[in-house]
């Protein structure tokens, strides 16, 4: 492959999540596509279920890629990826001018600028329902990029879910809130569950309504626009279930928990980019 109109360097979850819908959606062709990545089983499945060039040379996919380049590997690696950088630039290789597009948790984008010889970046922090194309991504654009870039990185994330642009700054809150916040909903489904068992419900069932009931609630909201507020008093009745219910939950910090846990995540968050 001469040349590349997308390069993924990391082949794991994310980064073929990224991959099946871009293919999927037509946004790009399998010969247009290089992925490297270090583990031969991951290559091999990655070449056979969706036909793309694989490698395990990042300076191949860096120095070839023509539009968009995905780093979609751990934060650690990243050091091992802009130390092998400047070892190119020293060398007088070519670095395309290439879209970086960064889903490292972290790594903010003065580094990646540096590393990348400034070219345009956005830095994205996305959540695990991309996997399934339900996601939601947050993009943070960097100081070189013009609105063709922020188009085609929209339409890049676009591929698994739904996009926000936010300023740098909100990036620490984004991970504690929509990164994080699929465990806080798995949490909340679990809980369900229990309860439906200590009510005497059969746990399969009690599964099948606790998952359909937050998934139909979550679609109902985004369908109508209405405000969660308004559909909590739709729902509760003078005197009824519900209230009983949201009393308990009130008295016993339900609503709290979860606004601490934002915070944390988002306090947590920052720690790690800065250590």
């Amino acid at each position: 492959m001469a040349t590349a109109k997308l390069g993924l360097i990391g082949g794991g979850v994310m980064g073929e999540a990224l991959l099946s819908r871009l293919l999927e959606q037509k946004i790009y062709q399998p010969s247009e596509i290089l992925v490297s990545d270090p583990q031969q089983q991951r290559r091999d499945f990655l070449a056979r279920e969706y036909g793309v060039e694989v490698t395990t040379d990042n300076r191949l996919v860096v120095t070839t890629t023509m539009e968009v380049l995905l780093l979609a590997v751990k934060p650690q690696i990243f050091d091992v990826i802009a130390s092998e950088l400047a070892d190119w630039q020293v060398g007088g290789e070519t670095i395309t001018g290439a879209l970086v597009i960064s889903i490292m948790a972290g790594v903010p984008l003065q580094r990646l600028e540096a590393a990348f010889q400034s070219r345009p970046m956005v830095r994205v922090m996305p959540n695990a329902p991309a996997t399934v194309g339900a996601g939601m991504s947050a993009i943070a654009p960097g100081k070189h990029i013009q609105p063709e870039h922020r188009q085609l990185a929209t339409r890049i994330l676009q591929s698994v879910g739904k996009v926000v642009e936010v300023p740098e700054t909100l990036m620490d809150a984004v991970t504690g809130l929509s990164g994080s916040g699929p465990g806080y909903v798995a949490i909340l489904i679990e809980s369900l569950t229990d309860g439906g068992v200590r009510a005497g419900l059969p746990r399969a069932i009690a599964y099948q309504l606790a998952l359909q009931t937050v998934l139909g609630t979550a679609v109902m909201l985004q369908e109508s626009g209405m405000h969660p507020a308004q559909l909590k008093d739709r729902v509760t009745s003078p005197g009824g279930t519900t209230i009983a219910g949201i009393a308990e939950l009130e008295s016993l910090g339900f609503r709290s928990a979860l606004i601490e846990a934002v915070v944390a995540a988002k306090e947590r968050s920052q720690e790690l980019g800065n250590s």
